[in-house]
C-alpha cells in the first residue's frame, strides 16, 4: 500500500510539473498555426541541413519550454514543413539550451559550473548530429505518423535518381497524397480571419492538442511512476563509482524519473558525492531528451521505428561523450 501511495504521489507531482509546460507548448505551436504566415516562416529558415540544425538550435534558445512543451512545437513546424533538421534540433535542444534551464543548472552547479558549460555543450551536439542524420531522410512520410504525413507534399524525384534514406528510417516514398498542400492554403484562409475569430480557433486548437498529448502524457508519467518506486534506488547508487557503470545507471535512471529539464539539475546535485562527472552529464543531457513520458509525446509525430532509432543514436552519442569526459577527469 505504501509503494501504490509513493507511486500515485510521484505520477501526481510529474503531472502537476509537466501540464504548464506542455500547454505551453500547445499555445506556442496554436500560434504558429493561426498567427504566423507559414509561408513566410518557411522561406526564411535555412534549407541546409547544417544551417537548418543550427537554427532548429537557437529556435530552442528563444522558446524556453520543457521537454513536454516542445514535442507540439516541433510537430506543429513539421506540419508547417519545416526542414526535418530545424525540427529535429528543436526537438532535442530546446528543453536543455534555453535560459531557464542553463541558470537552474548553473545555479545547482555553482561550485561545478563545469557542469553546465558541458551540459549545454553536450546537448548542443547531439541535438544537430541526430538532426544531420535524420536529414538523410528525404521523403518524411516514410517516418511520420499518417496524421502529419498526409499534410506532406510528395518530394519531387528526377527520373532515374536513387531513392535516398537510411536502413533503419527507411527509404524513400514518392506515392502522391490527396491533403498535399491542405496544410498550407488552410493557413492562408486562417490568417485573413478576424482576431476574435483567430482566438476562437487558437483556443480549439489548443483543447484538441491537450486531449490528444494529454492522455499520452498522463500514461507516461504513469509508468514512470510505478518503475520508479519498484526498482530500489540502493542498487542504482552501487553503481556510482564506475566509470562505465554509472554513466548507464544514470542514463536509466535518467528515463525512468522522467524529471522535467527546468528542475532535473537540483535532483542530479543530490548523487554528485557517489557519482562521477560524466554520469551526472549523463542524466543531465539524455534526459531531457529521452524519457518515458516523452517517448510517448515523440511517437505522435513519428513512426516507432524512426524513434527507436532516435532513441539508440542519442544513447549511443551520450554515452561516448560523457565517457569520454570520465577518462579526461580521472
Amino acid at each position: 500500500m505504501n509503494q501504490l501511495l509513493s507511486a500515485f504521489t510521484l505520477f501526481l507531482s510529474l503531472l502537476v510539473e509537466a501540464i504548464p509546460f506542455l500547454l505551453m507548448g500547445v499555445l506556442l505551436s496554436g500560434a504558429l498555426l493561426i498567427f504566423v504566415d507559414e509561408r513566410k516562416l518557411i522561406a526564411i529558415l535555412p534549407k541546409n541541413p547544417f544551417l537548418g540544425a543550427l537554427a532548429g538550435s537557437l529556435l530552442g534558445f528563444m522558446f524556453p519550454v520543457c521537454e513536454c512543451g516542445n514535442v507540439p512545437v516541433a510537430r506543429r513546424l513539421i506540419s508547417q514543413g519545416a526542414p526535418i533538421s530545424v525540427a529535429i534540433s528543436f526537438l532535442m535542444a530546446a528543453p536543455t539550451i534555453n535560459p531557464v534551464v542553463i541558470w537552474a543548472t548553473w545555479t545547482a552547479f555553482r561550485d561545478q559550473p563545469e557542469i553546465a558549460v558541458l551540459r549545454v555543450v553536450l546537448s548542443f551536439m547531439v541535438a544537430n548530429i541526430v538532426a544531420m542524420v535524420f536529414s538523410s531522410q528525404k521523403d518524411l512520410r516514410a517516418i511520420l505518423q499518417p496524421n502529419i504525413a498526409i499534410a506532406l507534399p510528395a518530394p519531387k524525384v528526377k527520373a532515374g535518381a536513387v531513392p535516398v534514406g537510411t536502413f533503419f528510417l527507411g527509404e524513400d516514398r514518392s506515392q502522391p497524397l490527396d491533403f498535399a498542400g491542405y496544410l498550407s492554403s488552410n493557413n492562408q484562409q486562417i490568417i485573413t480571419k478576424s482576431l476574435p475569430d483567430r482566438l476562437n480557433l487558437l483556443l480549439d486548437n489548443t483543447l484538441a492538442e491537450m486531449r490528444e498529448l494529454g492522455a499520452i502524457l498522463v500514461m507516461g508519467s504513469a509508468i514512470a511512476a510505478v518503475i520508479q518506486v519498484w526498482v530500489p534506488r540502493d542498487i542504482i547508487l552501487s553503481l556510482g563509482q564506475g566509470p562505465v557503470s554509472s554513466i548507464l545507471a544514470m542514463m536509466i535512471l535518467a528515463a525512468i524519473v522522467s524529471i522535467c529539464s527546468t528542475v532535473d539539475a537540483f535532483f542530479a546535485l543530490s548523487f554528485a558525492a557517489t557519482f562521477t562527472g560524466g554520469s551526472l552529464l549523463a542524466f543531465l543531457v539524455f534526459g531531457p531528451i529521452i524519457d518515458l513520458k516523452a517517448i510517448g509525446l515523440i511517437l505522435t509525430i513519428f513512426k516507432k521505428r524512426a524513434v527507436v532509432y532516435m532513441f539508440v543514436l542519442t544513447a549511443q552519442l551520450t554515452f561516448l561523450s560523457c565517457l569520454f569526459i570520465n577518462f579526461q577527469i580521472r
